[in-house]
């Protein structure tokens, strides 16, 4: 009897998905997504590498998040680059860094198409494809300069990745004016707002 109570209680759960649009397992995502922003708090209160200069860590509580929204985990299209090229990431100091240009992403937020550059560092060594974008928030509600997302490598036969913008973050210079942080290359710079992941640390 309790399984078939089981099966049915799915099968609810899966038509209700299908017609309303809900995301399953999101109590399970938003459980994950508190976790890691209060590990990220911790990193910042406790750890000597934390990018806090010594005044604002010793009164350091939280980061300024948005509310998560499941709507602002975008499943993108990829494109790859056949041939990687390398090109310099300019730095908010007066130096640039390389980087390849793996590929593109395409995606859509509020119905809007968009599409972001995915980078690589130029070592070809990283886990983890780089995403600085700049969009409508950056200036009032978000960083100015723009802000950072990292993906994992998708699988060498994938067609898509997610791209969560509610783990969208600060650069170091965004806390401390002793980083040089990577500045979004025109390429990125979004028409669109994405309300989503870290404000401004000085609001």
């Amino acid at each position: 009897m309790i399984k078939k109570v089981a099966i049915v209680a799915a099968l609810i759960g899966i038509i209700l998905y299908s017609l309303g649009g809900i995301k399953p397992f999101s109590s399970v995502y938003f459980a994950q997504l508190r976790q890691f922003r209060s590990e990220k708090n911790r990193t910042f209160r406790q750890s000597p590498n934390s990018p806090l200069a010594t005044a604002d860590k010793a009164v350091f509580d939280s980061l300024n998040y948005y509310p998560a929204d499941l709507a602002l985990v975008a499943e993108a299209t990829i494109s790859r680059s056949a041939r990687p090229e390398t090109l310099l990431i300019q730095m908010s100091a007066n130096r640039a860094e390389k980087y390849l240009r793996w590929g593109q992403a395409r995606f859509q937020i509020a119905n809007q198409p968009q599409q972001v550059a995915l980078y690589l560092q130029a070592t070809g060594t990283d886990s983890t494809l780089f995403i600085p974008f700049t969009d409508l928030t950056n200036g009032h509600e978000s960083y100015g300069g723009g802000r950072y997302l990292d993906v994992p490598l998708p699988a060498p036969n994938a067609t898509e990745i997610k791209l969560d913008f509610n783990r969208a973050y600060n650069p170091y210079c965004a806390y401390n004016n002793d980083y040089s942080c990577p500045v979004p290359p025109a390429e990125n710079r979004l028409q669109v707002a994405i309300p989503a992941g870290e404000k401004s640390f000085h609001e």
